[in-house]
């Protein structure tokens, strides 16, 4: 591990000065990702901001009816909060879904917006990977890929996005707002995280020396009665092959509104609009719940070891769909 200088900041003044004094600084929340990779040299930053003691860690109503969620709060609190669990039972579902009650209790919520994809090629430091070194290949493409990515990947890399917590946000259009030493500003969750393109290494929009203060969730009514579905290869902690966070609006047997996004089929939390658009107007069915899924899904350009993600995705939303729809209407 290189070395590093530390400093525990005590307001958002403060961390934020010291972000943005130094390009080789982070911040530091609960260090569940980032220490793991700073022990096996994938990160290698000069100076870590410790963020913990932050006034970050709440939970509160805005006066749209969504809520705000701060960024040093853990997924543990987040998880058992009685708001996010009532209005937004996916979220609290996904984290919970997410890692062990220990990585729960210290992991935060800007530190699982900024963690980093577990490709094994990416942590090892003898394989060529753009990601964490640009220009030197992608080792998955023709390697180990059974977990990688359907949608959005390109040439340069194919590496998946492993937050669960943030498959719901997206859903649910989720904002990221953040402090700079020029002033506050925010990211549409659709907007955070940027497309792989032929820079899988620039992976969030955020401006340097920015630091997450916390995210916004903006009111959406039916979301009272939705759920996130994860599906692993092992029932114990483990990172998904696929998941779904999803909420639907029925009216007389027509669907009103829906809102689904996928995981661990991209570089980020994949929202499903070409799926939503179709349920749009229709009827509640599962032909038309497949038909909505394979209208998202006819982008997708399986590698071919992972094409079987495309039927799991399909059967994941047929199923999620169905169980919402039927809950509704009793």
């Amino acid at each position: 591990m290189r070395e590093f200088g530390y400093e525990r900041a005590h307001d958002v003044p403060g961390a934020v000065a010291l972000l943005g004094a130094d390009p080789d600084a982070r911040p530091l929340g609960g260090g569940t990702n980032l220490v793991d990779l700073m022990k096996s040299g994938v990160e290698r930053p000069g100076f870590l901001v410790d963020v913990r003691e932050l006034p970050l860690d709440h939970i509160e109503s805005t006066p749209e009816g969504g809520l705000r969620i701060g960024a040093t709060v853990t997924n543990s609190d987040l998880a058992a909060h009685p708001e996010v669990r009532r209005r937004y039972p996916a979220l609290a579902q996904a984290v919970l879904a997410g890692a062990s009650g220990q990585l729960r209790n210290m992991a935060t919520v800007g530190g699982n917006l900024l963690q980093r994809t577990r490709c094994g090629y990416f942590t090892d430091l003898s394989k060529p990977c753009n990601k964490r070194s640009p220009g030197s290949g992608c080792s998955a493409i023709e390697g180990e890929h059974h977990n990688h990515a359907i949608l959005g990947a390109t040439d340069h890399c194919v590496a998946i996005h492993p937050s669960d917590m943030g498959v719901a946000l997206a859903a649910f259009d989720a904002v990221v707002t953040y402090e700079t030493v020029d002033g506050p500003g925010e990211l549409p969750l659709a907007d955070f995280y940027l497309p792989v393109g032929d820079t899988p290494h620039l992976e969030t929009a955020l401006p340097p020396g920015a630091l997450i203060t916390g995210v916004v969730l903006p009111p959406v009514l039916f979301a009272t009665v939705s759920r996130y579905r994860k599906v692993r290869e092992r029932a114990s902690y483990a990172f998904a092959i696929g998941s779904i966070a999803a909420a639907v609006d029925v009216e007389d047997g027509v669907v009103r509104e829906a809102r689904i996004a996928f995981g661990a089929v991209a570089s980020r939390p994949w929202r499903a609009r070409a799926a939503e658009r179709a349920l749009t107007g229709g009827p509640v069915s599962a032909e038309a719940f497949a038909a909505a899924a394979d209208a998202e899904l006819a982008a997708a350009r399986p590698l071919p070891h992972n094409g079987y993600k495309v039927t799991l995705l399909r059967n994941l939303v047929v199923a999620v769909l169905t169980e919402l729809t039927e809950e509704a209407a009793r």
